[in-house]
């Protein structure tokens, strides 16, 4: 779950009570840019003491905006530092598990320079983490909101470890047609990306505005029919369908996913 809300908003609350709990929550203090100060980092610490229904621990992850691209390579890396390099209590422990970059394009650029910027950045977060905790299982995600071109999944040149492949409205999900496909090429179309996934965990599905349970469980079964290996559906709707719960528990939803795989 994206969770853009204050570090006393009750709805962190709910998601550290929430069993089974979720598999990965997204902390955005200030759009990434705030201090990550001690506050922040118990609540990190809170929600990732809860345990999925895989048996593993909640997964927090750090947001930073990224502008299609576009922004400064220098200030992006600070934005990471925020979270990997806090200086808030100094007690040099991680409190996150990797970094959410948001706003990603989804286009590989001339000569894949688009691409390969994003594939420095997520070294960087590795190189980062390992430097603090040589034995951290690091966990990057771009957010293109959308199908993204398959040189990004490029062994060698990868740019993440989950695509955020769709984000929009239940409506729109339920549509049919490119909202089916996770990747892309310029002579191919769109396309599962089943084959440059062979864990089943690389694709991401985002939802809002998803009118009821029965609803969020049909966003849930689609997901994984399209091959998303994480999915998140809210009530929610914009301008930010992501800093409040939705209508239904959080436990309803982890618990009938645990159903599906």
């Amino acid at each position: 779950m994206p969770a853009y809300v204050r570090a006393d908003d009750p709805v962190l609350d709910g998601l550290a009570a929430t069993a089974p709990a979720p598999s990965v929550v997204v902390l955005n203090p200030g759009n990434g840019d705030a201090p990550f100060d001690a506050s922040w980092q118990a609540r990190a610490d809170a929600l990732r003491a809860g345990t999925t229904a895989t048996g593993e621990r909640t997964k927090v992850l750090g947001y930073v905006h990224t502008d299609h691209g576009s922004r400064d390579p220098v200030a992006v890396k600070a934005s990471v530092d925020n979270y990997l390099k806090p200086s808030g209590n100094g007690d040099g422990r991680l409190h996150v598990d990797g970094i959410f970059f948001d706003v990603v394009s989804r286009d590989c650029g001339p000569g894949n320079a688009t691409r390969d910027r994003y594939a420095a950045l997520r070294r960087y977060v590795q190189d980062t983490m390992h430097a603090a905790d040589p034995d951290a299982a690091e966990l990057v995600v771009d957010n293109p909101g959308t199908a993204i071109a398959d040189c990004y999944l490029e062994p060698g040149h990868r740019t993440a470890d989950v695509f955020v492949t769709f984000e929009d409205t239940y409506a729109a999900y339920t549509s049919g047609g490119r909202y089916g496909g996770n990747v892309f090429d310029p002579l191919g179309g769109y396309r599962s990306g089943a084959e440059l996934d062979p864990g089943g965990t690389a694709f991401w599905h985002l939802v809002h505005d998803v009118p009821d349970a029965a609803a969020m469980r049909t966003t849930l079964r689609t997901a994984f029919e399209r091959g998303a290996g994480y999915a998140y559906a809210t009530s929610a709707a914009m301008p930010n369908p992501w800093n409040a719960a939705p209508e239904w528990a959080y436990g309803l939803q982890t618990g009938y996913a645990a159903t599906l795989g």
